[in-house]
């Protein structure tokens, strides 16, 4: 069986089986949706602003890549306008593909921080855009 997330996460997809069947093959699937936006950080801040989200219920999906030190945020529509002066984000445009493992699995170096959970949440991008001004380089030196 297919875990909620899993099934979700390809049904977003124009090719759900395509995607489904790449996992299964334990290879890592280029997913591209139009029914969010991908939004690239830096690693270990996505890491402290996922903890100020994560308290207020308000974290979606979120993909990491350590070998890069880069997270991916799965966020809903309006990133690019919310986003646009925090530099340290990168919105990626319609159409980008998402080369990530199933929620499920840590796989080729990539595994889900936060994993999707079947239900569609997104993370806000103003939510995402306010932890991220938060949680500025001199604020981690500060408290570090």
């Amino acid at each position: 069986m297919t875990p909620p997330g899993t099934k979700w996460l390809a049904e977003c997809t124009a090719r759900p089986t395509d995607v489904l069947r790449t996992w299964e093959d334990e290879e890592l699937a280029a997913v591209v949706s139009n029914a969010w936006t991908i939004v690239e950080a830096p690693l270990l801040r996505s890491v402290d602003v996922m903890q100020i989200l994560g308290r207020g219920g308000r974290l979606g999906p979120v993909m990491g890549y350590p070998e890069a030190s880069l997270a991916w945020w799965l966020v809903s529509d309006g990133a690019e306008e919310h986003l646009a002066d925090l530099p340290q984000l990168l919105v990626r445009p319609r159409g980008w593909a998402l080369c990530c493992p199933p929620p499920h699995q840590y796989m080729h170096g990539r595994g889900w921080l936060e994993r999707p959970d079947g239900n569609g949440k997104l993370t806000s991008p103003v939510d995402l855009g306010a932890a991220f001004s938060w949680v500025s380089p001199i604020r981690m030196e500060r408290s570090g």
